[in-house]
């Protein structure tokens, strides 16, 4: 098992910047690639960041990318999502999310998630 608890959340005007934390504790951190992901109210789950398990491989949708920036510390059994320029179209709850193996974009593929935290950015 792994468990995972975010932090970081909070409100911010449009064009401000949050960073986002999740610390994991359970099984060894290194062993797992880490994914942030956001659900706004009626929307489904999408895809932010992942990052695979030495920090050498991550992804991001259109939306984020150049704007966010997803890294971990493994000594710290942490991994960030630095975001910037931030847009009211970001505000949702943002969670992070554990897996095995190799980055994925798709929420189905993780095994574990935290409770989330939640992003409000005001225009």
């Amino acid at each position: 098992q792994v468990q995972l608890v975010e932090s970081g959340g909070g409100l911010v005007q449009a064009g401000g910047s949050l960073r986002l934390s999740c610390a994991a504790s359970g099984r060894t951190f290194s062993n797992y690639a880490m994914g942030w992901f956001r659900q706004a109210p009626g929307k489904a789950r999408e895809f932010v960041a992942t990052i695979n398990w030495n920090g050498g491989s991550t992804a991001y949708p259109d939306s984020v990318k150049g704007r966010f920036t997803i890294s971990r510390d493994n000594a710290k059994n942490t991994v960030y999502l630095q975001m910037n320029s931030l847009k009211p179209e970001d505000t949702a709850v943002y969670y992070c999310a554990a897996r095995s193996y190799r980055i994925s974009s798709d929420a189905y593929r993780y095994d574990y998630w935290g409770q989330g935290t939640q992003v409000t950015v005001s225009s």
